[in-house]
């Protein structure tokens, strides 16, 4: 499928913000220092704000926006918008307590946790319900989600941690962990579409494979249209070979430094910031993997031969 920027901006920066908002609130749990909280909540916000804006415009028309969200009975998209909008009060909570009262609200901060997680979830199960894409529909979508989320989010808060000269090493020993889960789960979802026998063939989609052999007698269209493009993308072999190499290694590479820092094998190599900033940029590699790699049912009837 052709992979949607806005999209990906969405999930990944708002998960991350999202599975940030968990990493602080927990950490008041953990009496750490109260002033990496009033540095992460803002940019946690900063980053679910500016994912959720990046969504709109897949939406092509603003007015579609109330749409998405009076659906919720049946749909996952507008269950995850208004958890999404929920998740905005008790965040603007503890905004206000830290920065006017100067004290941590810690229900309100819980709140927001479990707003976050309940958010990203539904972010998952989005893409899992999507039967017409065989690689998604497994719970190992949503687990993926919640551990991107999760493992990023912890990833910043151990920035903003180290930067402030904290001990952090059961915490980055946990993240690491998540991490490492994460890394064999979206390996689990590459064998899945380049890998595993295809289930949907032409006879399968159509229903006629009992009589005898189906094969395509003429495309539905002659020329393209919006489902050859977004649902018939394709993407080299060869070069997604090589991103999904870059993405691990700018995965890997990030959680190897905090491992050997925290050992006491290395000093800090580089700022923690810095580090972040590339665990960042290898989920959104994943991420767009994870859309360009998954095949539709629908290109079987354009010609394709398996889905």
């Amino acid at each position: 499928m052709k992979p949607a920027f806005s999209v990906i901006c969405f999930t990944v920066l708002s998960g991350t913000g999202y599975g940030l908002v968990v990493w602080l609130a927990l950490s008041t749990l953990l009496q750490r220092d109260p002033a990496v909280a009033m540095i992460g909540y803002p940019l946690a916000f900063i980053m679910i704000s500016a994912g959720l804006l990046s969504s709109t415009l897949h939406l092509k028309s603003p007015a579609r926006a109330r749409f998405a969200l009076s659906q919720w009975r049946t749909s996952w998209l507008s269950r995850e918008g208004i958890a999404a909008l929920l998740t905005f009060l008790p965040l603007l909570a503890v905004h206000w307590g830290l920065f006017v009262n100067g004290a941590h609200w810690h229900l309100a901060a819980v709140l927001a946790a479990i707003g976050s997680l309940a958010t990203v979830f539904c972010t998952g199960m989005i893409y899992q319900t999507i039967r017409a894409v065989r690689a998604w529909a497994t719970p190992m979508t949503s687990a993926a989600y919640l551990l991107a989320a999760f493992t990023g989010g912890g990833v910043f808060w151990l920035a903003l941690q180290m930067t402030g000269g904290a001990s952090v090493s059961t915490p980055a020993a946990l993240i690491i962990g998540l991490a490492l889960v994460g890394l064999m789960v979206i390996r689990h979802f590459w064998w899945r579409n380049l890998a595993a026998p295809s289930t949907s063939t032409v006879a399968t989609a159509t229903g006629l494979g009992g009589p005898g052999t189906v094969s395509l007698f003429e495309r539905p269209h002659v020329t393209e249209n919006w489902l050859t493009e977004e649902m018939g993308f394709r993407v080299a072999r060869k070069h997604a070979a090589r991103l999904r190499g870059i993405s691990q290694l700018l995965t890997i590479l990030p959680l190897a430094i905090l491992l050997l820092v925290i050992m006491g094998a290395a000093d800090m190599p580089l700022p923690a910031t810095v580090i972040a900033v590339l665990f960042l940029t290898g989920t959104f590699l994943d991420r767009w993997l994870f859309f360009a790699e998954a095949r539709h049912t629908v290109r079987l009837y354009y010609g394709a031969s398996h889905a």
